[in-house]
């Protein structure tokens, strides 16, 4: 068996890392902070020598945006510092590293969808450490895949399907942002393109490193995000209440979020024939797990 270590293994993305249908030969060895304080570079350099690991896909970060605007120094250590360690262990170890990253990176101020090498301007915390995450791979001399994403949602933990279903069910009215725009990503679509690269790179040590965005295809807006969810809950049985669209001015948040969070796939496209499906199948998926299927 070809482990390949996951962090962030309780995640929505852990989660379905550890639901996809990995081939013969090959598994996952899913850990959570209880397992691994990811603050601890000594830690994580003793976690990668434990095992022969095959790779390691870097998916645990610190995710609370505005919390991460007070407490600057533990997202810091996560998002940036966490994946240098896992960057000089991957290094010494000889395997490569898949490191998670995210839309926050942009400002959000393109026009069309952000190409991997658009110049990159964070808005906040989070963003930044992120920023500072791929930076710490990018030269840390390991053979590398930084995939940014957007808008992750699934069945599991904590998103914005999982919160609309929830305060739908309590309302009539919802009001929700209609100027930011992006794509939700399917956390098991995510999962299955992070092991076809996490696999493809153990596999060829000639494949060179590289950066990639994966989202699911099409765009939107939250509150047409919104709109779609609760047009498939009602087909299935669940809340249907009205969405009225607002500005973002109107519900001001401690950290800032970028206005065009739409990620061009072209490079991962290119680079190893993944093509995401549109939004709505996968949200179709996720809501016939949720609520059950029409």
């Amino acid at each position: 068996m070809r482990e390949i270590l996951v962090t962030g293994g309780n995640g929505q993305l852990g989660t379905e890392l550890k639901r996809y249908p990995w081939p013969d030969g090959w598994g996952v060895f899913a850990i959570d902070i209880d397992e691994l304080d990811l603050r601890d570079a000594d830690a994580i350099a003793a976690m990668v020598a434990s095992r022969p690991f095959a790779a390691v896909i870097s998916g645990g970060a610190y995710t609370a945006v505005d919390k991460a605007e007070d407490d600057v120094a533990t997202a810091w250590a996560v998002n940036a510092l966490a994946p240098a360690a896992f960057a000089q262990a991957c290094r010494t170890a000889g395997i490569p590293l898949v490191q998670v990253s995210t839309d926050y990176v942009f400002d959000g101020a393109k026009h069309g969808p952000w190409e991997v090498d658009d110049p990159v301007a964070p808005l906040g915390v989070y963003g930044a450490s992120k920023l500072g995450g791929e930076l710490a791979v990018r030269t840390g001399g390991v053979r590398h895949a930084i995939v940014r994403t957007s808008w992750v949602v699934s069945a599991h933990g904590n998103n914005f399907i999982k919160t609309m279903l929830r305060v739908g069910a309590e309302r009539d009215t919802l009001r929700v942002v209609d100027d930011q725009h992006g794509a939700p990503t399917s956390a098991a679509d995510l999962a299955a393109a992070l092991a076809t690269i996490a696999m493809r790179l153990a596999d060829d040590p000639a494949l060179p490193s590289g950066t990639y965005h994966f989202s699911n295809a099409g765009e939107t807006t939250w509150c047409g995000f919104a709109r779609a969810i609760f047009d498939r809950a009602a087909a299935r049985g669940g809340p249907s209440p009205t969405v009225e669209g607002i500005a973002t001015s109107d519900y001001p948040t401690p950290a800032t979020r970028p206005i065009n969070s739409r990620l061009s796939h072209a490079a991962i496209e290119a680079a190893y024939a993944i093509t995401p499906r549109p939004w709505q199948d996968a949200l179709d998926d996720i809501l016939d797990e949720l609520i059950g299927t029409q």
